[in-house]
């Protein structure tokens, strides 16, 4: 226990200096940079903050918060960009639809199905890649607006 404990405060102490390296980097590249998009720098100061809580309320007994923090240090990475984008397509191609979301869109077709629809038809329907039509399955299952009778074929309840 003594030596998680120990592990612990090392990364802690890791993630700190990080949070700080990050913290100056920040601000050379708002220095570089003045002309730089405010939705960017609304962004990183949110991050900023995470990381600083994150770093405060790790203690040694609890094991999720460093986890966290690790998390948080990964945050300024530009990398979801383009997954957000993805997505923003996807909402914004449904709303011309008459839906308001994936979701929607999803629930308007399995509503419309007498005998209720199968992935194929849903992929169709949707206009929805794999993954983006699996999650909103699964969100309006555990909701519970709708039910699988079988593998593949989803009814309204």
């Amino acid at each position: 226990m003594k030596k998680m404990q120990t592990q612990l405060k090392s990364v802690a102490k890791t993630l700190g200096e990080l949070a700080k390296k990050v913290e100056m980097l920040t601000g050379e590249l708002a220095k570089a940079a003045p002309a730089a998009k405010p939705a960017k720098k609304t962004k990183a100061a949110p991050a900023k903050a995470k990381k600083a809580k994150a770093v405060k309320a790790a203690k040694p007994a609890k094991k999720a918060k460093p986890a966290k923090a690790a998390k948080a240090a990964k945050a300024p990475k530009a990398a979801k960009a383009p997954k957000a984008a993805k997505a923003a397509k996807s909402v914004k191609a449904d709303a011309g639809k008459g839906g308001a979301t994936v979701l929607d869109s999803v629930f308007d077709v399995i509503k419309k199905a007498k005998n209720g629809a199968n992935i194929s038809t849903l992929k169709t329907k949707t206009k929805l890649e794999a993954r983006q039509l699996s999650n909103a399955l699964y969100k309006l299952t555990k909701k519970g607006v709708i039910e699988a009778r079988s593998r593949g074929v989803y009814f309204k309840k």
